[in-house]
């Protein structure tokens, strides 16, 4: 029982590369899923919240001085962060689909992965 009793506790580690990916993974599959779901406005809604919320994390880290990445890439996400609002007002308003915010996404996953592929 002793043997047993820290097995549950091994996590594994992440970089910081890595747990954005996931991040990303994890709220870009439910858009994928709620835009492509049963029409439950709930479930894209909710979908919308949460890759709303990480895109104005995102923008808000950018937007720090003391942020380290290029000049250039921070202005790119936080142009991006942007237009992920302005395109979830228009998704809600009926006006859009969420294709695009996934194409986004999927395209920064890559990115994160540096392999050229989001899985």
């Amino acid at each position: 029982m002793a043997k047993t009793a820290y097995s549950g506790t091994t996590i594994s580690t992440r970089t910081g590369r890595g747990t954005e990916y996931e991040v990303f993974a994890q709220v870009t599959h439910r858009l994928i899923s709620a835009a492509q779901g049963d029409g439950d406005f709930n479930a894209l809604v909710q979908a919308l919240h949460d890759n709303r919320a990480l895109w104005t994390a995102l923008a808000a880290d950018v937007a720090i001085e003391t942020n380290e990445l290029p000049a250039g890439l921070r202005a790119q996400i936080f142009y991006l962060a942007e237009f992920t609002t302005h395109q979830t007002r228009r998704i809600l308003a009926g006006e859009a689909g969420a294709d695009v915010l996934i194409d986004i996404n999927t395209a920064v996953m890559r990115g994160l992965r540096g392999t050229g592929e989001a899985t």
